[in-house]
């Protein structure tokens, strides 16, 4: 998502050197193959021209940025125009679900260039499991363009919460409590020998759906797997709220005598969502997510809805729909003549792990915010 002309412009400042580097990386990621020129780099980031000049030959130096031509002359000496070097390096996205490892390798333009899966017990001892999250980074490495020549720059795993990001230390994983206070960044690092991001599924996948997409409005997005949850983008960034708790969308009760969850509580819109599945009855199951997300929108006037996990992808226009449909009647009752949009992600489950790969890419191009949380 370009937000470029809203953002702070560049400050030319030795200290921050870093973040004006950051920001020319990110207009050269946005302006695509087509490229940019410097002075168009220039008037978008407040920087001087000769600042400019010095970024963009320590980038080309470092490989990270090339010519791509020049534009045709209106008067004076043609301008040189330069784009990202996609292959100039990687990052590796991990998403650990309940019973499934989805690993993807991804360049610095954020496209998919290996996409393996692998069975995964998220209940297993967490040698079995980190044992299968290394090998899954070491086949997607292998299958990068010049691997051999080419850095990765980290991983980034996503997984169900509770958790806490900024330490990547487990909670009590929603079913499988006994990774409680797991340092799962930490190990992850030591397995791979790669700098590790973790945050929460929903999360990633959110990060990455914001930033291939051109709209600013805020969004949630709704993941319907082997659990429920979602991700909130509210006021141009990810939310996660101050303990990475925000997005525990799947444990609201909806039934208080309902049945139990896994999370220990009763009528979860998680549980009563997956039995409805679990028996066949998929129009019931997109009711209840629809109670849920109506609440969300009514909750945080959140300008659209997107749906995804693979439970929604065996059913795509049934969930839709249904979930359409409760908001738009939620709309009506409250006298509103717009309801909230709802669109699905596709993809099944990798957008979250195509998001986890985006943990690592995202700070590279300044879209980090100092919560630790990403600008979008």
């Amino acid at each position: 998502m370009n937000r470029s002309s809203s953002r702070s412009g560049g400050a030319n400042l030795p200290a921050l050197r870093h973040h004006n580097a950051s920001l020319v990386l990110d207009l050269l990621r946005v302006a695509g193959e087509q490229g940019i020129s410097r002075l168009d780099i220039a008037e978008r980031t407040g920087l001087t021209p000769q600042a400019v000049s010095k970024i963009t030959a320590r980038l080309r130096a470092e490989g990270l940025a090339a010519e791509a031509g020049r534009l045709a002359s209106t008067g004076g000496k043609p301008r040189t125009v330069l784009r990202l070097v996609p292959d100039a390096g990687y990052a590796v996205g991990l998403h650990l679900d309940r019973d499934e490892l989805t690993a993807v390798l991804a360049d610095l333009a954020g496209t998919t260039v290996a996409t393996r899966t692998f069975p995964l017990d998220l209940g297993a001892p967490a040698d079995g499991v980190l044992a299968t999250a290394a090998h899954a980074v070491q086949t997607v490495r292998a299958e990068a363009p010049r691997a051999e020549d080419r850095p990765v720059f980290g991983v980034g795993a996503a997984l169900p919460g509770p958790l806490d990001h900024r330490g990547g230390v487990l909670h009590r994983v929603t079913g499988f409590p006994q990774w409680d206070g797991y340092p799962l960044r930490d190990a992850l690092a030591a397995r791979t020998g790669l700098p590790v991001v973790v945050d929460k599924d929903t999360n990633a996948a959110a990060l990455g759906l914001a930033l291939r997409e051109p709209a600013e409005a805020d969004f949630a997005y709704l993941h319907l797997g082997t659990g429920l949850g979602a991700g909130l983008v509210l006021g141009g960034e990810l939310h996660r709220g101050a303990r990475t708790g925000a997005g525990e969308f799947g444990h609201q009760t909806l039934q208080l005598d309902g049945p139990p969850c896994d999370c220990g509580g009763r009528g979860c819109v998680e549980a009563l969502c997956l039995t409805a599945a679990a028996r066949g009855d998929i129009a019931e199951a997109a009711r209840v997510l629809g109670a849920g997300a109506a609440n969300l929108v009514g909750l945080l006037d959140i300008d659209r809805v997107v749906l995804g996990g693979r439970t929604v992808a065996a059913h795509e226009d049934t969930y839709v729909s249904g979930v359409r449909a409760v908001i738009e009647e939620r709309a009506r009752r409250e006298g509103v003549t717009a309801a909230v949009p709802v669109t699905v992600a596709g993809g099944g489950d990798r957008p979250v792990a195509e998001g986890a790969a985006q943990l690592v890419l995202a700070p590279l191009f300044g879209r980090a915010g100092e919560d630790g949380g990403e600008r979008v």
